[in-house]
């Protein structure tokens, strides 16, 4: 099944499980996830600096207790860093990324579209303002639990 949105088809997700709260929870489908797998085991042995610096801040629960994972694959994309618990993705912008514009905003779109939020930030604010880019994560992530707890 599809659906239109701004003027674009974007196919749906498989919808397979749903998580603890009731929620439903979007799965990679099988094939494709043995072939994200291995790439994203790859992507997280050859992070960037940024991304590094930015694990650093985010793994072990350190932001408001909330696990982080990082070069997760979801649906068909490998996310830079993701947090379940809040639908949170974040991307890292720097050369590596080989997105153009316009790929980069239907990919942000798809995503929005099946339930994530996604923060992006370029290598330059992790290097030059990295407590404000983990201030943003947070705040971000409160604001996701709040809309949780609100009812329908």
């Amino acid at each position: 099944m599809r659906h239109k949105r701004s003027d674009r088809f974007i196919p749906r997700p498989q919808r397979t499980e749903r998580g603890r709260k009731g929620e439903v929870k979007w799965r990679t489908p099988p094939r494709l996830w043995e072939k994200l797998k291995p790439l994203a085991r790859e992507m997280r042995h050859e992070a960037t600096p940024e991304e590094n610096l930015l694990w650093q801040r985010l793994r072990n629960r350190k932001v408001i207790g909330l696990k982080f994972r990082r070069q997760h694959p979801y649906d068909r994309f490998i996310l830079d860093f993701y947090c379940a618990e809040v639908s949170l993705a974040i991307e890292v912008e720097g050369p590596i990324h080989q997105y153009t514009q316009e790929q980069d905003a239907i990919r942000r779109e798809y995503l929005e579209c099946i339930g994530l939020k996604v923060l992006r930030f370029s290598n330059e604010e992790i290097n030059n303002n990295l407590d404000s880019v983990v201030d943003d994560i947070a705040t971000a992530t409160k604001e996701r639990l709040v809309d949780q707890e609100r009812p329908g």
